[in-house]
């Protein structure tokens, strides 16, 4: 069991009855930069158009550089390199955000990061199943509540 350590991620571990959730810094949330705080409307205001899978974030200050997609896709494959050899031992729950979520799942697909954008924004307390059928991996399940 591995869970984003923002608190957030850490307490939704715990109300789901997970045991033994094991913090891993790669699943915390895409660091959006400059665009922190803001939403999607409000950052269009300045900048129309603007699509953060097209378009990527700006540089915020020391404490939020911002994080380019591709960066977001190394980390999830890290995560992914970490819990291929535990499936042989059964399912392994991951607790994550958003965004981030969209990433790590593209990548188990073997899809390139920028298809993230293709599936819908995971609510808050929703599940999602990523398994393998016939050899590939599949979504199962997708935002089930």
């Amino acid at each position: 069991m591995f869970s984003s350590p923002l608190i957030r991620a850490m307490r939704t571990a715990e109300l789901a009855g997970l045991t033994g959730v094991q913090p891993d810094p790669d699943l915390v949330e895409w660091d959006y930069g400059g665009y922190e705080g803001l939403t999607a409307e409000q950052i269009q205001e300045s900048r129309p158009g603007w699509d953060l899978w097209r378009d990527g974030v700006v540089a915020g200050g020391t404490d939020r550089p911002g994080e380019q997609l591709q960066q977001v896709a190394a980390r999830t494959d890290a995560v992914l390199d970490r819990i291929r050899p535990l499936l042989g031992e059964g399912d392994v729950a991951v607790v994550a955000h958003g965004h981030l979520a969209r990433v790590l799942t593209v990548r188990w697909l073997g899809l390139d990061a920028s298809a993230a954008c293709l599936l819908g924004h995971p609510h808050p307390g929703t599940l999602s199943f990523l398994a393998v059928e016939h050899g590939q991996p599949v979504i199962s399940a997708w935002n089930v509540p």
